[in-house]
């Protein structure tokens, strides 16, 4: 079988190591972004602005501020989809992922499903933003152009 340019070869162990990784990152930019709007709100950070679907809001000053620590939380993961998946085709996968292991410790916290409108238009647009801007990134970068020649140029 002949090599191809950036064969996929399945490897589970990695896979679930990016998951992992991933989610570390999506919780912790979460909590750094959610620390600094409560600092200039002066309010005092707990779990709920993370897992709790009631926070979520248009009509609260601190509910405005928790979905633009998701937004900007979006962003950031976008970044990670970049420097830690670097592939395109995955940051969707990645993404989704990381949105239904999050809908999942919503459930647990909550001890019920979210029904909160807010709350799914807020994590639909952060999974749509996340996704989109990851892939553009990785693509920007897979399309770079491959250097043929390694040595350097002779002034002839």
């Amino acid at each position: 079988m002949a090599p191809q340019f950036r064969s996929y070869v399945w490897d589970p162990a990695l896979i679930l190591s990016q998951i992992v990784l991933m989610q570390a990152i999506y919780y912790s930019s979460l909590g750094l972004w959610l620390a600094l709007v409560d600092s200039l709100l002066r309010s005092s950070p707990s779990l709920d602005q993370i897992f709790s679907y009631e926070i979520l809001g248009f009509s609260t000053p601190p509910g405005r501020v928790s979905m633009m620590a998701f937004v900007l939380n979006a962003l950031t993961c976008a970044v990670g989809l970049l420097y830690f998946i670097r592939r395109g085709k995955q940051c969707l996968d990645f993404t989704v992922t990381i949105h239904f292991f999050h809908l999942l410790g919503c459930w647990i916290y909550n001890a019920r499903f979210p029904t909160s409108l807010t709350w799914w238009l807020i994590h639909t647009v952060c999974t749509a933003l996340m996704a989109v801007i990851g892939e553009y990134l990785c693509m920007r970068t897979e399309l770079k152009e491959i250097p043929l020649n390694s040595a350097p140029k002779s002034s002839v």
